[in-house]
């Protein structure tokens, strides 16, 4: 699949001069050796304005970034299994205020952290279970290991659930673990970045009657046409995956992160819907025009554009933004004036960010600096690909809004 521009950028509002400054922009971070090679698309009204890469894939094979080039996206993984999930309701194959215990028995009679050490945690009972909305909005009380902001992270930890989950454990034997951890909050009450999005994978699963991977292919890939979009590596796109990467504490400059990076050339034997996937531009770019479109693209629908409409409103209780209701701990993304939908961040205000954006856009990003916006109000999609871990690095996506926004010129 081409992602080469295909049309003139003034043509639909843009200034090609001011597009041109995304690569200047960016283009330093690999002169200066921040980056190895990054790859960014924008669009509008289901044109590409704008298609470059720059730099290597492979900096110590002198690999360069190509069109056709593959990333981990890791946590840009969330949406497709929030449109999985969705597909299935819009089935009526459950509610979304469905206890998830109906499906995963796991998760009934949980236990919610109060205070004490991971040691030696004191909890009590949990007053509200964990609904399908929960999980979708990130509202369900569980965590993430690698975040490291809480006792409850500890204890995730010490179970050996950090970035990556244990080498011998599956989604089903992982679910029963998360079931068994405390929660952090009562489900709810509060925004806390977790590994719902993976427990959610696991309901789809249940409710299917498939696997995570099988339900993928036949519901999203097949249907959007993404050949590009797999669970790792193997063959002739082992070749095309762009190598892993992190600061060199004192420099700055990406040094290879072999340690996590070749985990991408081997079969996963737990299937992650909260990161596990591996995909191209061309891919994801047919995956964001399908909800910029209300669900639908090339005569393949995938939701109902009521649907998309509803998962990308605010769903955080009481209308609150990150802002106050997030665990805190979180850098992914600016929090206030951002709300959270069913599997997205979405922008409420733009002003408290100091970001240019538009109320309604709707996005989120991976742990190795990926990351994408779907803009409905301007008709703008952009992508950016990289691979550098963390995403906390460098600035890189409000810098992509300000480089694109001041190109918007109609």
């Amino acid at each position: 699949m081409s992602v080469a521009r295909s049309i003139d950028p003034d043509q639909i509002g843009f200034d090609p001069a001011r597009l041109a400054r995304i690569d200047e922009h960016f283009g330093r971070y690999v002169d200066e050796g921040r980056l190895a090679g990054w790859q960014v698309l924008v669009t509008r009204r289901g044109e590409i304005a704008h298609s470059s890469t720059y730099g290597l894939r492979d900096a110590e094979a002198g690999r360069p970034v190509e069109a056709d080039t593959l990333w981990r996206i890791y946590s840009m993984t969330k949406p497709v299994t929030s449109v999985a999930a969705m597909i299935l309701w819009e089935e009526g194959r459950f509610e979304l205020t469905d206890e998830i215990s109906r499906w995963l028995p796991e998760f009934a009679d949980l236990r919610v952290y109060s205070k004490g050490s991971a040691l030696k945690p004191f909890t009590v009972p949990a007053i509200e279970p964990i609904r399908v909305w929960h999980l979708l909005t990130h509202t369900a009380g569980l965590t993430y290991g690698f975040m490291q902001t809480s006792v409850v992270d500890g204890i995730y930890r010490a179970a050996g659930y950090d970035l990556y989950p244990p080498a011998d454990v599956d989604l089903a034997t992982a679910c029963q673990a998360f079931g068994e951890l405390p929660l952090l909050f009562q489900p709810g009450t509060a925004w806390g970045y977790s590994v719902a999005t993976d427990v959610l994978g696991r309901l789809v699963e249940v409710v299917s009657g498939q696997s995570l991977d099988a339900f993928f292919a036949d519901r999203i890939f097949r249907p959007l046409g993404m050949t590009d979009t797999h669970w790792w590596a193997e063959g002739d796109t082992a070749d095309r995956l762009a190598a892993l990467y992190a600061p060199e504490p004192r420099t700055g400059r990406a040094f290879r992160y072999d340690k996590l990076g070749t985990l991408a050339y081997e079969k996963p034997l737990l299937l992650s819907g909260g990161g596990g996937l591996i995909s191209s531009a061309a891919d994801y770019h047919r995956f964001t025009q399908m909800l910029l479109r209300g669900g639908e693209l090339d005569g393949a629908r995938v939701l109902g554009p009521r649907t998309v409409r509803f998962m990308t409103r605010n769903h955080l209780p009481g209308g609150e933004d990150l802002g106050t209701l997030s665990t805190g701990g979180f850098a992914e993304t600016t929090l206030d004036g951002i709300g959270f939908g069913l599997g997205f961040a979405v922008v409420e205000d733009p002003v408290p960010s100091r970001v240019p954006s538009s109320a309604g856009e709707y996005y989120w990003g991976g742990v190795a600096s990926t990351a994408f916006w779907v803009d409905p109000a301007e008709e703008v999609t952009a992508l950016f690909f990289t691979q550098l871990m963390p995403s906390s690095t460098y600035p890189i996506r409000p810098q992509l809004r300000q480089l694109v926004y001041s190109a918007l010129v109609d």
